[in-house]
């Protein structure tokens, strides 16, 4: 079995520095194809094969083959929530144990251990590695091939940032935003506001309507987050539009919340309510992961590390997908930090050779067995 001590922790952090220095923000084409050279170079230099650079609409994703009997999917993103200058702000750097810079933990320090795990294996020929180019904006552009590869394989394993402590993630919420837009009339708010309809007044009555869709317990969280109405202080709001994040720990609760929403009704009669969006991640369900999380407890302890745990999250990631075509997912097999998409992101950066020992040694114990048959005790969310 590999272990941390066989990675070479400043290569790696040279390395990781590389990438985070080059911006790859989502639906940059330019700066996200640029990215996929570096990380097509990287591969090439230790894995000793280059990936095919897979076009699409919103950037280039990364598929690296090892061989034509694939068993294990090493999935993940290279594209970041940070804008353009973001590095100008927060350069990379390394104080403290701890690196930083724009993506540093979501996800391009998992990229790095993947790339360095799967090079450390004797034998790799039976791992692929897909890492997209637009999961931070939902993965339409890539959801397809994804799925495709994970069934390809029989197994997922997801490069997403660990929990707490370096946890996994055993288990996802799906997630979605429904989006309202009340469309009123305007008035002057003074002189005639009984000529209006007033839109936010709508939306006030809506609101305890909407919260009284979650349910506790299932899981369920339905929260308004972002509203916007009106266009001055002494006009009756014609417009007014919320965004309500929605999250399902069970499948059923997708279509329940989906026709909740769209049952709802506005107060005035000539207000006209308009209901978009879904629930796009189906959740991923513990079952998914059941199989292989004893597979890198067992691992984990063979390269000591002790106590590993798995955990179940609220956030969603492209594993929920492949857990909903039936694929054996286990997700946050990526770095070990905080601060995902904020001014704060970092790894702890002595933790990277570990986690890639980790993963290397999950791959190996998965290569050795024969492909794995399809789920067939994950609740269905479709």
């Amino acid at each position: 079995m590999t272990s941390g001590n066989h990675f070479e922790l400043d290569a790696m952090v040279a390395d990781l520095g590389v990438l985070v220095e080059c911006e790859s923000p989502s639906r940059d084409l330019e700066r996200l194809s640029q990215h996929a050279q570096l990380v097509s170079d990287l591969m090439v230099r230790l894995l000793g094969s280059a990936p095919e650079l897979i076009d699409s609409p919103v950037g280039p994703h990364i598929h690296w083959k090892g061989g034509p009997d694939p068993r294990v999917l090493i999935l993940g993103h290279h594209d970041t929530v940070h804008p353009v200058g973001t590095l100008a702000r927060l350069p990379f750097a390394v104080r403290d144990n701890k690196a930083f810079g724009p993506g540093v933990f979501d996800m391009k320090a998992g990229i790095v251990q993947a790339i360095y795990a799967v090079a450390s294996m004797d034998d790799h020929s039976h791992v692929e590695i897909l890492l997209t180019a637009d999961e931070e904006i939902g993965s339409h552009a890539s959801r397809a091939l994804l799925e495709e590869r994970a069934q390809a394989c029989g197994t997922a394993l997801v490069l997403e940032p660990s929990a707490n402590g370096g946890a996994l993630k055993i288990g996802r919420k799906g997630t979605g935003t429904i989006t309202l837009t009340i469309e009123g009339r305007a008035s002057h708010a003074g002189l005639e506001p009984e000529k209006g309809i007033n839109s936010l007044v709508e939306l006030a009555q809506l609101i305890p309507q909407i919260v009284a869709i979650a349910d506790e317990t299932k899981g369920t969280t339905v929260t308004p987050t972002l509203a916007s109405s009106g266009t001055a202080d002494n006009v009756v709001p014609a417009l007014t539009t919320c965004a309500v994040d929605v999250r399902v720990a069970v499948p059923s609760e997708k279509p329940r919340v989906e026709a909740a929403f769209a049952q709802l009704k506005c107060m005035h009669p000539e207000a006209r309510l308009v209901i978009s969006g879904q629930i796009g991640r189906p959740p991923m369900h513990e079952s998914a992961a059941a199989d292989l999380f004893p597979i890198a407890a067992t691992v984990a302890q063979s390269i000591g590390l002790n106590g590993l745990e798995g955990v179940v999250v609220g956030g969603g990631s492209d594993g929920n997908f492949t857990a909903d075509v039936g694929v054996h997912t286990l997700d946050g097999l990526g770095a070990v930090g905080g601060g995902a998409h904020g001014d704060t992101e970092h790894v702890l950066v002595a933790t990277m050779p570990e986690r890639a020992a980790l993963l290397a040694g999950i791959c190996q114990e998965l290569s050795s067995m024969a492909k794995r048959p399809p789920l067939g005790n994950v609740p269905a969310s479709r």
